[in-house]
């Protein structure tokens, strides 16, 4: 099961917890991917940076996010605009590196060495370099039947993104600052699809792993701060039984410091950009570096279509610690209101699923909500600024389902599109729809 054009999302599974639904899900897969349009850019490459007209420079503060965005989202400020495509294409990257076919013998890494990354993801000249690809570990306990299954349904540690670094001189120059790029994917393998299930909220606990001074004392339960349990236990997670393989918490921590020390002194930046699950992760990233280092460069998230991650108490401390983050929302997209997966209001959105899709996806919602429903609903909080944008806005659009309304692309497109409140879609929009 694989997508050739599109990001996989957190609604097409890749397994279920049994092995004999597999084949159901395979076959909903294969309706969704059928019916998914396809985005396609103007340029099937990133351009060059002699052909950047938006200048970033000295307001660079503003677009990532010191005055919480003010003023530059409705209507939507054509820099912004341009910051936000350009960090989604790095999304794409991680999604476009993974290895998607569970019969090969790499099946859930990166296909791509760090010095071809970008280029062989379609980014010529972004002027970053990728210092480190990143993994994830599921900390779920996998029953014995396991054993008896093929080899990627257990895969317990996956290449989930990486570590970018602008170092081309004119780029730096037109971004007023050197940009460090933490890029994540959203959910693929069968393991990541399960820890979404896991709902609960959980106290967040420091990691002294690293070594790390922390910027300032914390208390075992952060002053009420919990996040999603699932989500959580990918970004600590170790491998059992090999404890040189290091939790996605310690290398992006071991990572940033070396970034850090090797560029002391200049002025950073680091934007922690993801989709779905990867939206998730990178706001605990960010979390977590602003309270790992004593003298942390300025953070900001950029989120794709990011489910609910903590409480209150988490945005609090968030907010506290001065990191920013921007949450690319489609009000069609019903992941972003909901923390892990609850769909209560998956029924109202039937419509929205045509043909013979109808009854498999409804099969699908009623698995869903049998693996859930014990799952306890504590008071999840929105965190950050929000654009709001909707797949309905887009003359482009037409028939799209409750995946399609999740996809990366879909995103990018209704960025590329979206105006303001009053004239939601542009119409010399560069992204386009085709089948």
């Amino acid at each position: 099961m694989r997508t050739l054009h599109h990001a996989p999302t957190l609604l097409r599974p890749h397994c279920t917890t049994q092995l004999q639904s597999t084949q159901t899900v395979q076959k909903m897969d294969k309706m969704m991917n059928a019916n998914m349009p396809q985005l396609r850019s103007s340029s099937s490459v990133s351009p060059p940076l002699t052909s950047l007209t938006n200048k970033v420079g000295k307001r660079w503060k503003e677009y990532q996010g010191v005055n919480n965005w003010n003023g530059l989202l409705d209507p939507l400020d054509e820099n912004l605009r341009a910051e936000i495509l350009r960090y989604g294409h790095f999304v794409e990257a991680a999604y476009k590196s993974f290895q998607f076919d569970p019969s090969s013998p790499n099946y859930a890494t990166c296909k791509f060495t760090k010095t071809t990354h970008l280029e062989r993801c379609g980014l010529h000249k972004t002027g970053y370099k990728v210092t480190k690809h990143l993994r994830a570990t599921s900390g779920i306990k996998l029953p014995s039947w396991v054993d008896k299954a093929p080899s990627w349904v257990a895969t317990q540690s996956s290449y989930i993104g990486y570590v970018a670094v602008c170092h081309n001189k004119e780029e730096i120059k037109r971004l007023g600052r050197r940009d460090i790029v933490v890029a994540f994917r959203g959910t693929t393998t069968c393991l990541e699809w399960l820890e979404n299930l896991r709902a609960t909220l959980t106290n967040v606990v420091p990691s002294t792993a690293t070594g790390i001074a922390a910027a300032e004392p914390c208390s075992v339960e952060e002053n009420g701060a919990m996040v999603e349990s699932g989500f959580l236990s990918l970004y600590t997670s170790k491998v059992s039984d090999d404890p040189s393989l290091m939790s996605l918490q310690d290398m992006v921590r071991k990572e940033i410091a070396r970034i850090l020390k090797t560029y002391e002194g200049e002025n950073l930046s680091l934007t922690i950009t993801g989709h779905s699950l990867g939206a998730a992760l990178a706001t605990l990233a960010a979390y977590d570096i602003r309270k790992s280092f004593l003298r942390p460069p300025h953070v900001t998230v950029i989120s794709f279509g990011g489910p609910r991650v903590g409480n209150r108490s988490f945005r609090r401390r968030l907010e506290e610690q001065g990191t920013k983050v921007l949450r690319i929302v489609n009000s069609d997209d019903v992941i972003t209101k909901i923390p892990g997966f609850v769909f209560d209001e998956v029924e109202k959105k039937e419509g929205d699923v045509e043909g013979n899709g109808g009854e498999h996806v409804a099969s699908f919602q009623r698995w869903m909500r049998k693996r859930v429903e014990e799952v306890q609903w504590l008071l999840y909080s929105e965190i950050g600024e929000e654009l709001r944008l909707c797949s309905r806005d887009s003359p482009y659009l037409r028939g799209i389902n409750i995946a399609t309304c999740h996809d990366l692309n879909i995103y990018l497109h209704l960025v590329d599109g979206f105006v303001s409140s009053t004239c939601p879609f542009r119409a010399t929009a560069k992204r386009f729809l085709h089948h």
